[in-house]
């Protein structure tokens, strides 16, 4: 199986994008994907937070830390590396990977390459569309419209379409639903991922001691977003091997 690199960026603060992150990382655990994490916010980072044992935080202006993710995809023995781009700098990052002859080798087919692209329910969002859409032959790019509060999102009538995605005619799109705030707060306050949240698991593994309610809120909001995920190529040919779907056998009377 090639190696997967899947990028998660948003060229604007407070749009959710290390939520994405964080889910994506919950997915593959729940799909038994081994994954790895680098986190360029540095030198904190919000998902190093999370998955202290497994997200690295990088530098990616640092050479030495361009070479740590990148130089190692083939021998790492893990399928699938996802990088949370800091905030405001997924076009600094884009720009750098085409520098050095990232985006040229996965058009070449050398690793598969992934876009998670965040944004806000802002109609100003989809200007971040047409600033990177140079950079996105070969690359499988997804927007990811994260309902992160009670706003309703702008609806895409054809002519936007036409004017935001023709040079991305393979773009998908997915809906990340909005979690409950207390929910979210108290898996932000116990610091755990949402997965050992929903198993009520403390972040050393020990038994938690978390709601039961706040517990269902978060299993319901991660099996949605689960179903967003799996109909992502990317994914779905991660998860199958690039096989297409079995067609279903019709009994005869």
């Amino acid at each position: 199986m090639k190696p997967t690199l899947i990028l998660v960026g948003a060229d604007k603060g407070g749009v959710g994008k290390t939520t994405v992150s964080r889910a994506l990382l919950d997915f593959f655990a729940r799909k038994n994907i081994l994954t790895r994490a680098f986190d360029t916010e540095n030198p904190r980072g919000t998902l190093k937070r999370f998955y202290p044992d497994l997200a690295e935080i990088i530098d990616l202006g640092n050479v030495a830390h361009q070479m740590k993710v990148l130089d190692t995809m083939d021998t790492a023995n893990v399928p699938v590396t996802i990088v949370d781009l800091k905030a405001g700098n997924m076009s600094y990052a884009l720009d750098i990977f085409e520098r050095i002859g990232v985006l040229e080798a996965a058009r070449a087919g050398a690793f598969n390459l992934g876009l998670f692209h965040v944004i806000g329910p802002s109609i100003a969002s989809l200007d971040e569309i047409a600033e990177i859409a140079h950079y996105l032959q070969g690359v499988h790019y997804v927007v990811a419209r994260n309902f992160i509060n009670e706003t309703n999102f702008f609806e895409w009538d054809q002519a936007t379409q036409r004017k935001y995605f023709a040079q991305i005619p393979k773009a998908q799109e997915i809906a990340i639903p909005k979690l409950n705030e207390m929910a979210y707060e108290q898996v932000d306050l116990a610091g755990v991922t949402f997965k050992n949240f929903i198993e009520n698991r403390s972040p050393d593994g020990s038994p938690g001691n978390y709601s039961f309610v706040l517990r269902g809120y978060v299993r319901k909001w991660s099996s949605e977003i689960d179903e967003q995920f799996a109909h992502v190529k990317l994914i779905h040919d991660l998860l199958t091997g690039g096989r297409l779907p079995q067609p279903q056998l019709v009994a005869q009377n």
